[in-house]
């Protein structure tokens, strides 16, 4: 760790990869999968299957990249570090910037979607009072030990990759081949649907941010990356085809909970209500996963002092960045209170693709022995995520406006930190 920063690490490597991989999956295999579904169909049709293969081979060539660097330097932080390091400490700043911008506002619409599956099956309660106590509830969870919430995320990644695998098996008995014609893999479309699949990949990246809290990092974070991504993929791809096959892609693109939309086609209420509570526990495992990213993401860059020291505490018992945890995990609270999420969440569409593109270069700046892989490599990441960035113009314009909005929030707080220093140092 450099001589720079504040605080000594004192975090303990307590999680195997097994939970490191659950980590991952927890991030990535969670409401997208319950409703980008859909979208993409709407886009691609029947050939939804081929942009989640070119969506997950996209994603592929940037989970390298992390790879790569976690194995060089398996710290705390992640891109945040990386991009510090091998690029500039502004750069770095501000890759971490957007990643606690993005993940805390995705993390409060998680939670909002958590509360939706949950008042489908006790409406007497308000959805946002529900979004409000399970942001608080994890974070607690996450302050009290980083080996509990692994334990509770790993029972719940095991219980919803049954649930999908249950959707698969059940459903293939009741799939119509005509649902897959016309089946066009040649439209501009499917480039469309790649595009919003990549997202439903998103998280892929998230064991990095706590490489210090895993066992052996170097190898098992590298690991954990790869495997979690090709796991997904897996499921991705055969829940996609059995959804297609029951109702076919117009069907799914009109409905905003396309599994469960999917499945009444079987004619069972049994597995209809079986998908809706998988659909809960994907988004609860989403969320908590992303009060441990932003909280960790904070944690470093406190550290050097990028952030107010008072992020980098750890609880004397729980070895946790506590008072991270808490103010992050509140804000997330009332953010679902007081914010409206569907407009302002669309910064996590920009944000991902900077600290991506960032992480791509970063990749490209290791030298010699620590190069993993052909520089080729990280040169394809960051061509797709400007390419994607373009795709952002057309499909979400508020999304681009909004993300660089967080980069000049980001920088007109950086400039004005390195005033301050410079006046009362």
């Amino acid at each position: 760790m450099n001589s720079d920063n504040t605080q000594e690490s004192k975090l303990k490597p307590v999680l195997g990869l097994l939970d490191a991989t659950a980590i991952n999956v927890g991030a990535i295999v969670g409401a997208g999968i319950f409703i980008v579904t859909g979208i993409a169909a709407g886009v691609a049709g029947s050939a939804m299957i081929v942009s989640t293969l070119i969506g997950s081979v996209i994603a592929l060539f940037t989970a390298l990249s992390f790879a790569e660097l976690t194995a060089w330097l398996p710290t705390e932080g992640s891109v945040y570090e990386f991009a510090y390091q091998l690029v500039s400490p502004f750069v770095g700043f501000l890759s971490g910037w957007m990643w606690i911008l993005s993940n805390t506002f995705a993390g409060a619409a998680v939670s909002l979607g958590f509360a939706y599956y949950f008042t489908a099956i006790f409406p007497i309660i308000p959805t946002k009072l529900v979004a409000f106590i399970i942001c608080i509830g994890f974070t607690a969870l996450n302050f009290i030990g980083t080996r509990k919430s692994a334990l509770l995320n790993n029972f719940l990644v095991a219980t919803k990759i049954l649930i999908l695998m249950f959707f698969f098996i059940f459903g293939l008995g009741y799939i119509n081949p005509t649902n897959f014609t016309p089946f066009e893999p040649l439209q501009v479309g499917v480039l469309y649907g790649a595009y919003y699949m990549f997202f439903a990949y998103g998280g892929f990246a998230r064991v990095a941010v706590v490489a210090e809290e895993i066992k052996d990092a170097k190898r098992n974070v590298p690991r954990a990356i790869l495997i979690s991504l090709g796991v997904s993929a897996v499921i991705y791809i055969l829940v996609g085809i059995v959804a297609i096959g029951l109702v076919g892609a117009p069907t799914l693109s009109n409905s905003n909970s396309p599994l469960t939309q999917a499945v009444t086609a079987t004619g069972s209420t049994t597995a209809v209500y079986i998908i809706s509570i998988g659909g809960l526990i994907a988004t609860a495992s989403v969320l908590l996963t992303s009060i441990l990213g932003v909280s960790r993401v904070a944690y470093a860059m406190s550290r050097r002092r990028d952030l107010p020291q008072t992020f980098a505490k750890l609880h004397p018992k729980f070895n946790t960045p506590y008072y991270s945890v808490w103010i992050l995990g509140i804000l997330m609270a009332f953010l679902v209170l007081f914010v409206d999420l569907t407009k302002v969440v669309a910064i996590s569409t920009f944000s991902t693709l900077f600290y991506y593109c960032i992480a791509n270069i970063a990749a490209l700046r290791l030298k010699g022995q620590n190069r993993l892989y052909p520089s080729i490599v990280p040169v394809l990441g960051i061509a797709t995520c400007l390419v994607f960035i373009v795709f952002i113009f057309f499909v979400s314009p508020q999304s681009l406006d909004l993300g660089i909005a967080g980069l000049l929030g980001g920088t007109i707080y950086y400039v004005a930190k390195k005033r301050y220093r410079r006046t009362y140092a």
